[in-house]
C-alpha cells in the first residue's frame, strides 16, 4: 500500500491515493489542484524513503473539493461570585482535499 506523510498547516497527515482529508484552510479555488511539497516520508512499491527533514523531489498531488467551516465550538468563561461571564463561539475554516497521486 502506497502512502506518504505530508506537513501542511503546522500538522502532519498520513495520506494514501483516493483518501479525503480536511486540512487548515488553503487559498485555492474548489476544483483546482493543490501540490504538497513538504513530504516527510514516502512508501511506494515496498520501498521507503525517509526525509532529513524532507524527501527530495517528492510531491503529493490533491484536488480541492470543498472550502468550508467546521461546526461551531462554544467557549464559556465563568468566575463565580465575581459577575464574570463570557460566552463566545468559533468556526474553524478548513479545506477538504482528495489525494490523487504520490510522486
Amino acid at each position: 500500500m502506497d502512502f506518504a506523510i505530508i506537513k501542511t498547516g503546522g500538522k502532519q497527515y498520513k495520506v494514501t491515493p483516493g483518501q479525503k482529508i480536511k486540512i487548515e484552510k488553503v487559498e485555492i479555488v474548489e476544483g483546482k489542484e493543490v501540490v504538497f511539497d513538504e513530504v516527510l516520508l514516502v512508501e511506494k512499491d515496498k520501498e521507503t524513503k525517509i526525509g532529513t527533514p524532507l524527501v527530495k523531489d517528492a510531491k503529493v498531488i490533491g484536488k480541492v473539493l470543498v472550502q468550508g467551516r467546521s461546526k461551531k465550538v462554544t467557549i464559556r468563561k465563568y468566575k463565580s461570585k465575581k459577575r464574570y461571564d463570557v460566552k463566545r463561539g468559533h468556526r474553524q475554516p478548513y479545506t477538504e482535499v482528495e489525494i490523487t497521486d504520490i510522486k
